[in-house]
């Protein structure tokens, strides 16, 4: 028999792309996990760690539960993976009182723990990505030169909420929802926080757009083989 018909056939190639949609996912789940885990052994105060961190323990088996029918671009599972490790952090420590802030205060000289001011400008940066994914991929806006501000807009009323849902833990617990507001004495500081979370959606549509748009032109033809 020919040697050629006795060779076994040659491997097929598997494309440099692949490797990491498939791969990257699952890192990034553990990473999450093992990050969530952390944060949940001896919290300053369980009650408030379960509100800083219920938006993980809802968004992380959602986002894996549906990853094959809705596979979700490699820069926004590194954004909301990123965000919730701020928020495991903010849960484990209170916002008020992250070691990270206080070394930031004291190095320049602020007058207040500042991570409570990159938790909201992340609320803003990461979800700005998560909203444009979805319109661009769930309605006609793709392409459209209203994608940017509506994502903007989403991104400001979901803080917007967010701050009446502290009003709400506010006048049910009283006192002991100091932890979670992390007011820090600031009279303005529900204005602070819907204004970081709108700085940050318009730099996240402002640098990530291109790079965004890229990821989902490739993501759309992978799902096309």
């Amino acid at each position: 028999m020919p040697e050629h018909l006795l060779a076994s056939p040659a491997p097929r190639p598997v494309s440099d792309d692949r490797v990491p949609r498939r791969t990257l996912p699952t890192v990034l789940v553990a990473l999450v996990i093992a990050g969530m885990a952390l944060s949940a052994w001896r919290p300053h105060d369980p009650t408030t760690w379960l509100l800083e961190t219920v938006w993980v323990l809802v968004g992380l088996p959602l986002v894996v539960l549906t990853r094959r029918r809705f596979p979700l671009t490699n820069l926004l599972c590194c954004l909301l993976a990123a965000h919730a490790l701020v928020l495991a952090m903010g849960g484990h420590y209170t916002y008020a009182q992250v070691p990270l802030g206080d070394w930031v205060r004291d190095g320049l000289g602020l007058d207040r723990n500042p991570y409570d001011r990159f938790g909201h400008l992340m609320q803003g940066f990461v979800p700005a990505v998560l909203v444009r994914e979805l319109l661009s991929r769930t309605s006609p806006l793709r392409g459209s030169r209203w994608l940017a501000p509506l994502t903007v807009c989403a991104c400001l009323a979901f803080s917007a909420m967010f701050e009446m849902f502290e009003w709400a833990a506010a006048v049910i617990g009283g006192h002991a929802a100091d932890d979670f507001l992390a007011t820090q004495g600031d009279v303005w500081d529900t204005q602070w926080d819907m204004f970081c979370a709108l700085i940050g959606a318009t730099v996240s549509v402002l640098l990530l757009s291109r790079l965004h748009d890229r990821q989902l032109g490739a993501l759309a033809a992978t799902a096309r083989r």
